[in-house]
């Protein structure tokens, strides 16, 4: 059975049980600031196990993308190394938001897999929560183990302890008991020398746990208490890539076809044999695995980047990569040559692949070239490190410099180390990369007080569309505590007219007005599981109170016209640089708005104006802004609505439109494109291959924008002695300074050239070894130039040469490659040293190297020092 047919039948089976059938959430999170990724089948509906909302179809199944390479689920170390951890996978689930429970829950699972896809009784276990003795003091599931006992002999059902069999969502919220369906693959030989209830949950490769089936029944409280839910919910996942093992008899879950078509171009492309070398072997798994995640990741609309989520996918690009570099001998971009294979096997259950291919390609391909330049980079800067090693070991501190600041993997710096007889302090590289985690966990932490809840109505409505100020009721608070933001109040509030962050417009900001005249600042408004959250530094005074709340008018009005000249850009740019254009991110702020879009090469200056006049037609011509609310997304598709890559609609969506741009859009909006007054654009520039990026500004700061730069121009006015022509007047200086400058460099040519002769007579010879150290009076690039000329004339030379210019001190150091092998001298290490004396350090290549420093009497010092390294 292929992998497509055995996606097909779960879906079916579950169709047939009453189930919906819903599509994968996006794998990049976007409105919950508790998960980068979706980590698990369950994240999209969060909401409706929190009680935040009610599910329209109380039974849904999926297959749902999933990631795990950050915070409690992290596998990425484990990819590669065995034969059942991923980072992306897929996880098939079914869902019960408040419907049935354990019975059936328990009842399918064990018939799909036994009575549908027809897998061995005999190789099944189960597990069961054996309860808790700790604080909890749960007992043990009685009603699955009944019901289990029912299905399965007894010796096949396993107590498991509370890390194994009892999920929880975090350190707050719903959780409950579980149980596990574990395979057992291996052969008949091995099952009857051990039993396969002794490697249940023992990491090993062929006793697997295949599917987990979660019964949400207790709330996690701030104080680690257990509170029953007033729903009871049942959340299955079953990992697709060991079903898809299990049923095509192999054993390991790169020999499925979900990951066969990958090696076999891997082997292709590198020259490469699988299953010869384990070495080699796990260096593929690794590069098969992570293009799944990095190519999902892209497509879902997360480019790799150096903060973040982006940075997560960067670095899992880049792990893949050195794998490659170091087993495979993979010198040149080769990644992104697997993108069409993955395409072709997966985009008919996700054709996001089949629409972003050339997206994922590009930016994949130049991750790839600039990280291979940071391979070359680090290894010359490794080649550093090791010239000025003590002993034998190489200082686990600068390994670790090298792996931060530069992003030179370890494991290579470790396997260069021992190919050159050298070991790494690996205590000292853990230690370094244990204070930055403690650093930067201590920066992000937080914590959070439970819900005090107020009012038992939670049906919460937005009414910022129509209004800015409104009379609301507190329906529920709580205190959070960060490092960063020191002490806050979260508020969610019956009704509001306050913006939640969210398509990329910020949150509005405002205030609670009390009876008496008191105010509360809203400081920031967020949607967390479908809750609009309002952020205070302090509470109302009577939290039973009605309350008006008020939003920032001029900075919504500022926000508005900014999130409007968005759209009006997108359309701009699909009609001056064509169809392809895709948006893919954006920034909304009051101030100024951000843009990232889709196009292959740098947007010229006439089509940047060409943009502009575009979308400043449209503010003149005063378009109104119509909406349709609660619209079928199927409608508002057909109606010409344009999508975004990586956003998740619901059944019913809302619509914008200005003239002929009309987007599914959430965001506020002016009621006529004339409230936007003019658009400018700032700048625009690369943000990845195949992506630009277009910052601009309207309204107010437009404004501004011009106000500064009439100032600007009357300032350089009266430089230029208020010229009638200032730009004349600037070209005649430019020419003026060029024509200098030849000048000033010919002087300084034949000062060298006059230099070089008279330096050449100071040399002395010392054991063999043309040798001088002088003061001179040149700049840096002179002194070089001079030294390189010099030595071309000369064998032997060791030359030492010092400056001072704007009171620092400078010393170059120039050695004839012969005396670097003859006499084991290195000029980069000398120079180091004799910067000391100048209070100041530097480096360079053994035969020419610079240091500077910022005591220019420690100079004649160093020149006097320098004799004593050829003596």
């Amino acid at each position: 059975m292929t992998s497509k047919e055995i996606r097909s039948q779960f879906l079916n089976f579950f169709k047939e049980k009453g189930h919906k059938i819903v599509p994968s959430a996006p794998m990049v999170i976007k409105d919950d600031p508790t998960l980068m990724f979706t980590n698990a089948g369950m994240n999209q509906f969060k909401e409706f196990f929190l009680g935040n909302s009610v599910a329209k179809n109380p039974r849904a199944v999926d297959s749902q993308k999933c990631l795990r390479v950050s915070g409690k689920h992290n596998d990425l170390e484990e990819v590669g190394k065995d034969t059942y951890h991923h980072t992306m996978f897929e996880m098939l689930g079914n869902w019960s938001f408040g419907d049935y429970f354990k019975k059936e829950a328990i009842e399918w699972a064990w018939e799909l897999l036994t009575e549908v896809l027809k897998i061995d009784k005999d190789c099944l276990y189960v597990s069961v929560f054996e309860g808790s003795k700790d604080a909890d003091k749960l007992d043990l599931d009685t009603e699955a183990f009944d019901l289990w006992k029912a299905i399965v002999p007894e010796d096949r059902i396993i107590l498991g302890n509370k890390k194994d069999n009892f999920w929880e969502m975090g350190d707050q919220g719903p959780c409950g008991p579980c149980s596990e369906i574990h395979v057992d693959i291996r052969s008949a030989e091995e099952k009857a020398k051990v039993p396969g209830a002794s490697l249940v949950n023992a990491d090993h490769p062929q006793v697997v746990e295949i599917w987990n089936l979660v019964f949400m029944q207790y709330n996690r409280k701030a104080d680690g208490s257990l509170e029953p839910l007033p729903a009871r919910h049942v959340d299955t996942g079953m990992g697709f890539e060991r079903l898809c093992m299990v049923m095509q008899g192999v054993q390991s879950n790169y020999d499925t076809d979900v990951f066969k078509p990958i090696i076999r171009e891997i082997e292709t492309i590198t020259h490469s044999k699988y299953g010869k070398d384990e070495e080699i072997d796990i260096a593929i798994r690794v590069i098969a695995d992570h293009i799944r995640a990095v190519s999902f990741s892209i497509a879902d609309g997360q480019l790799p980047s150096n903060t973040g989520a982006g940075y997560v996918i960067r670095r899992i690009l880049r792990r893949a990569v050195r794998y490659g570099f170091t087993f495979l001998n993979t010198k040149e971009p080769f990644m992104y040559r697997l993108v069409n294979v993955l395409t072709e096997d997966m985009g008919e259950a996700f054709p996001e692949l089949k629409e972003q291919r050339q997206l994922i390609e590009n930016v994949i391909k130049e991750e790839e070239y600039s990280f291979l330049k940071t391979l070359e980079q680090g290894l010359v800067l490794l080649d550093q490190v090791i010239l000025n090693v003590k002993g034998k070991e190489v200082d686990g501190r600068k390994a670790f410099e090298l792996y931060d600041t530069y992003g030179f993997p370890i494991d290579l710096t470790a396997l260069i180390l021992s190919e050159k007889g050298l070991t790494l302090d690996e205590k000292g590289f853990e230690l370094a990369m244990q204070e930055q985690k403690n650093r930067s966990k201590s920066a992000s932490e937080i914590s959070k007080d439970d819900w005090e809840v107020l009012s038992s109505d939670l049906e919460q409505e937005f009414v910022g569309y129509d209004m800015l100020e409104t009379n609301v009721k507190l329906v529920k608070y709580r205190k959070v505590t960060s490092k960063k933001a020191g002490e806050q109040y979260q508020l969610v509030f019956n009704l509001t007219p306050f913006y939640p962050e969210g398509g990329g417009q910020v949150g509005d900001k405002g205030y609670l007005e009390m009876p008496n005249g008191d105010v509360v600042y809203i400081l920031d408004t967020k949607k967390e599981n479908n809750e609009i959250i309002h952020f205070t530094k302090n509470l109302p005074a009577d939290l039973n109170g009605t309350f008006r709340a008020v939003v920032d008018k001029k900075q919504r009005e500022r926000t508005q016209a900014n999130h409007t000249a968005t759209h009006l850009l997108h359309q701009a740019l699909r009609e001056v640089l064509g169809k392809h254009v895709e948006q893919k991110g954006s920034a909304v702020h009051s101030k100024y708005l951000r843009f990232d879009f889709s196009h292959f090469s740098k947007v010229t200056p006439e089509e940047l104006r060409e943009v502009e006049n575009f979308v400043n037609a449209r503010i003149a011509g005063q378009l109104p802004f119509e909406e349709q609310r609660n619209i079928p997304v199927e409608k508002a598709l057909e109606e010409g609505a344009m999508a975004l890559f990586g956003e998740k609609y619901g059944d019913t969506v809302r619509t914008v439109r200005f003239g002929r741009s009309i987007e599914l859009c959430g965001g506020t909006h002016v009621k006529n494109t004339g409230d936007i007054w003019h658009f400018k654009i700032k700048s625009e520039g690369a943000v990845a291959s195949g992506i630009r990026r277009i910052e601009a500004i309207t309204s107010d700061a437009v404004k501004d924008f011009y106000a500064e730069n009439d100032r600007v121009l009357l300032d350089i006015k009266g430089l230029l002695n208020n010229a009638q022509d200032p730009v004349k007047a600037v070209s005649t200086l430019q020419e003026e300074n060029a024509k200098l400058k030849k000048e000033v460099e010919a002087l300084l040519k034949d000062k060298a050239k006059n230099l070089k002769i008279e330096l050449k007579n100071e040399l002395q010879e010392v054991n063999g070894v043309q040798f001088l150290a002088k003061k001179i009076d040149l700049d840096a690039a002179g002194i070089k130039d001079l030294s390189f000329e010099m030595g071309q004339n000369q064998d032997n030379l060791f030359l030492l040469f010092a400056t001072e210019q704007n009171g620092k001190a400078l010393l170059s150091c120039y050695i004839s490659k012969e005396l670097v092998g003859a006499k084991d001298l290195n000029a980069g290490t000398i120079v180091r040293e004799l910067g000391k004396f100048i209070q100041g350090g530097g480096g360079g290549q053994p035969f020419f190297a610079t240091a500077g420093g910022k005591k220019p009497e420690g100079i004649d010092e160093a020149l006097a020092k320098a004799k004593d390294y050829i003596k």
